[in-house]
């Protein structure tokens, strides 16, 4: 895991300079860090950007608890890794164990909160992992439903950004075919807003009741 030392040791210096106590994290892989526009994007829910670039699964849960420390104050985490975990060879199963493991420190740290973990996006550089992309978002949507904890969540975002021929959308992704572009990050900020308000007014419903 030595390799992402510089970048979490610039997550844990990096104070934020915001003017609120975050309360929603985004954690994982580059489709989080390099979404410049996240903050504003995302403003309602108090975020804090703690992505950190080429992330795996396994470096998200091994890095948890450095990452974290400097906000106490989080009620969400959604999450965003597993495409690199497989582009160096994990297997999906290992890969859903690491989210598990990634939930349980979560609770252990905040209690019950809500945890999201956003699926595996499909892109066309890496079209040649699709069955396994395909495959560990299953069994990670299966599990989370069958555990049926209220504060696990599963949010499909691959459908969303195939074309007529159920392969990438090129119009999404920058020239590189693996990061999403302004277009492919205005469908993912759809589909999370979505997400988040319903956790919201879910929330407030439940206290209200």
């Amino acid at each position: 895991m030595f390799w992402y030392e510089e970048e979490v040791k610039r997550l844990e210096k990096q104070q934020t300079p915001l003017v609120y106590q975050p309360k929603t994290a985004f954690y994982g892989s580059s489709t989080f860090t390099l979404w410049s526009s996240l903050y504003e994007d995302f403003e309602d829910f108090k975020p804090v950007n703690l992505g950190f670039g080429g992330s795996t699964l396994a470096a998200c849960a091994w890095y948890f608890d450095r990452v974290f420390t400097l906000y106490p104050n989080i009620n969400s985490v959604v999450i965003y890794a597993g495409d690199n975990d497989l582009s160096n060879n994990r297997h999906p199963e290992e890969i859903y164990l690491f989210l598990f493991q990634l939930f349980e420190k979560i609770q252990e740290r905040y209690g019950a909160i809500d945890c999201t973990y956003v699926s595996i996006k499909p892109s066309p550089v890496r079209w040649y992992l699709n069955d396994q992309v395909k495959y560990t978002n299953m069994i990670i949507k299966n599990e989370i439903d069958a555990r049926q904890n209220p504060c696990w969540h599963y949010i499909n975002i691959y459908d969303s950004f195939l074309d007529y021929d159920n392969k990438p959308n090129p119009k999404y992704y920058e020239a590189d075919g693996l990061h999403f572009n302004k277009s492919g990050h205005n469908i993912l900020k759809a589909l999370l807003l979505r997400h988040l308000t319903s956790r919201v007014s879910s929330d407030s419903s439940t206290t209200n009741t």
